[in-house]
């Protein structure tokens, strides 16, 4: 870790002092995993905040066990929801920035300094970690649905973003104050992808860093269903392309053929 992230690991284990950033996880029946990822991305960012979203297993003893804040739903109600209430409370603590990650072992909590370290150099923008190295690693249907929300959500975003199927993502304190609550919106996936279109239209453009791709075949099942929620996602591009008139210039922007401004 570099000295200024090493500055900032040692800004979040001081009390006296709001912390600069947190990390959120929401989680639904991760018991086999989830005290491994908080006890790792504490060693990165001491604030951990773990949304348990109506488990019926051990995952908030767990979590908890582990040194997270635990916060509870009383039933599912969607990664929306989870993320949504994990990134308020961090908001509360006056946090800079909020980074959101996985609970089942796909994220990798190690490469969250790949992520403070962009955000240092550009502050208002989203960032995605994005799955660039060994994509052949990823189930060939999931590679497709991804590719396919790429384009959708990049075209009504007016700007090219890769892998916008991740989790693991900063979100700035100053765009997180800008964004509605999610809508009534199961899976959550939904709620994601929104996001980075409305990041964009505030000018936090989402930019990326490159992680590995880590599917482990012995994991439980994705909650991301490829056809379901790649088609729930197109829909809700959809309707916003057809509010702005398909938004011809989004389009051309996301394929990189008008420069966008920054």
């Amino acid at each position: 870790m570099s000295a200024t992230l090493t500055s900032l690991a040692l800004a979040n284990a001081g009390d006296a002092s709001p912390m600069p950033v947190a990390v959120v996880i929401p989680a639904f029946n991760e018991a086999a995993t989830i005290a491994d990822i908080v006890g790792r991305a504490r060693r990165q960012v001491a604030t951990v905040i773990v949304v348990d979203d109506g488990s019926w297993d051990d995952t908030a003893h767990q979590a908890q066990s582990a040194g997270a804040q635990v916060l509870c739903q009383p039933m599912n109600q969607g990664k929306g929801a989870a993320l949504w209430r994990g990134m308020q409370e961090a908001l509360l603590s006056g946090v800079d920035a909020v980074m959101t990650l996985d609970g089942d072992g796909q994220h990798c909590p190690e490469d969250l300094p790949k992520l403070l370290e962009m955000h240092q150099v550009q502050p208002k923008r989203l960032i995605i970690a994005a799955r660039l190295a060994h994509r052949d690693r990823a189930p060939p249907l999931r590679r497709f649905a991804n590719g396919m929300a790429d384009f959708w959500i990049s075209w009504a975003a007016g700007c090219p973003i890769c892998d916008t199927q991740s989790g693991f993502r900063l979100y700035p304190a100053a765009l997180l104050r800008k964004l509605p609550p999610p809508g009534n919106q199961r899976g959550g996936f939904v709620f994601e992808s929104e996001v980075l279109i409305r990041a964009a239209h505030h000018g936090h453009y989402p930019a990326t860093v490159g992680i590995a791709t880590l599917y482990h075949a012995q994991g439980r099942p994705s909650h991301y269903q490829p056809w379901r929620d790649t088609l729930r996602i197109i829909a809700m591009v959809g309707w916003k392309l057809i509010k702005r008139g398909l938004y011809p210039l989004g389009l051309l922007r996301s394929l990189g053929y008008v420069k966008l401004k920054t």
